[in-house]
């Protein structure tokens, strides 16, 4: 019973801390190197409270509650603010971490890995090049046969179209 317990709690902390952090923690500091195609204030006309904390405050969503984390429908996954197709179902995969994940973006030069030093630790973030939000963070432990990446997205970064 005692094991039992133990095993759940470490499977516990394994997934609060497997994609991302920060979450109930005070937001982080805009990196100032890092250019947004429109100010705070536009972006704030324009986007959802979800999607601006997440795309401009660089925030997260919690694991599992969340709208696509467990969605297993063919299409594609569009940005929140753009509209641009970022990912596709068909490169989404069950990470266990309760956060949609992929192997790649559809097209890499949509999107641009900057380094991210929040939270006392260095993860490549993502952002979305043309605008400059972020979208999650990617990590070198996902499916070794498809590439070995892990592209850990918000849910609210994120816009699904359905395809037939």
């Amino acid at each position: 019973m005692k094991r039992s317990i133990l095993t759940l709690m470490l499977l516990g902390i394994i997934t609060a801390f497997g994609c991302q952090q920060g979450i109930g923690q005070q937001l982080k500091q805009k990196d100032p190197k890092r250019k947004m195609s429109k100010t705070p204030a536009e972006w704030k006309k324009t986007l959802t409270a979800n999607e601006y904390y997440i795309m401009v405050e660089s925030g997260t969503e919690q694991p599992y509650h969340n709208a696509y984390f467990n969605n297993h429908e063919k299409g594609y996954y569009v940005s929140a603010a753009t509209g641009e197709k970022l990912f596709s179902s068909d490169d989404k995969y069950d990470s266990g971490t309760g956060w949609p994940s992929f192997v790649k973006p559809v097209d890499p030069k949509l999107v641009e890995i900057v380094t991210d030093n929040s939270d006392g630790m260095t993860r490549d973030e993502v952002i979305e090049r043309s605008t400059g939000l972020h979208l999650g963070h990617v990590f070198d432990d996902g499916p070794t046969d498809r590439g070995g990446k892990r592209y850990c997205m918000n849910s609210g970064a994120l816009k699904f179209v359905k395809t037939n």
